[in-house]
């Protein structure tokens, strides 16, 4: 068997040189092959930028779930931290008014300690007297008149169970019924 004559299972056929292909034909296929190269140069470059624009969306993604998780672990604190700087504020208001209340009620205490001013709301009070004076009070006729009629409309001369028995008896009466 001749070497170039011997065909074995799987080799091709060989052309005759007069059947290549025309310059034509050539240049043809080889623009074919370049736009099939370009389309595989996109579509790689296509997915490499997917890829990376992929990329950014996950950092983006990742960055907003680190800030979202800060948010979260931080916000009671400063929610508590703004409360509790209300409460020191208020605590601070309510010490003032203290202060205030503890300068009046000193001042009122040094004035008992001097015996004129005790002296003077004993007499006034109480309406105490030194031993040989003579204490006078002085009713006014006007609210006299109205202290007495106050006195003698609350007075009864039934004796109390009829004051009771009254009572009771106007509870019954409804109320769109009483004079």
């Amino acid at each position: 068997m001749a070497r170039g004559s011997s065909r074995g299972p799987g080799s091709s056929p060989r052309r005759p040189a007069s059947s290549r292909p025309s310059p034509r034909a050539r240049a043809a296929r080889s623009s074919v092959l370049s736009q099939v190269g370009e389309r595989a140069a996109n579509g790689w470059r296509e997915r490499l930028n997917a890829a990376r624009a992929n990329r950014r969306t996950v950092r983006r993604v990742g960055v907003g779930v680190v800030l979202l998780f800060l948010v979260i672990l931080v916000a009671p604190t400063l929610r508590a931290y703004w409360q509790q700087q209300s409460d020191i504020s208020a605590l601070r208001d309510r010490v003032a008014q203290q202060k205030v209340t503890v300068e009046k009620l000193q001042s009122e205490q040094a004035r008992w300690e001097d015996p004129a001013y005790v002296e003077q709301q004993a007499r006034t009070r109480l309406k105490f007297v030194k031993a040989g004076e003579k204490s006078y009070t002085v009713l006014d006729p006007v609210a006299d008149k109205r202290n007495s009629k106050v006195a003698h409309a609350g007075e009864s001369t039934d004796p109390w169970y009829d004051t009771i028995w009254s009572s009771m008896q106007a509870a019954d009466v409804p109320a769109n019924q009483r004079r």
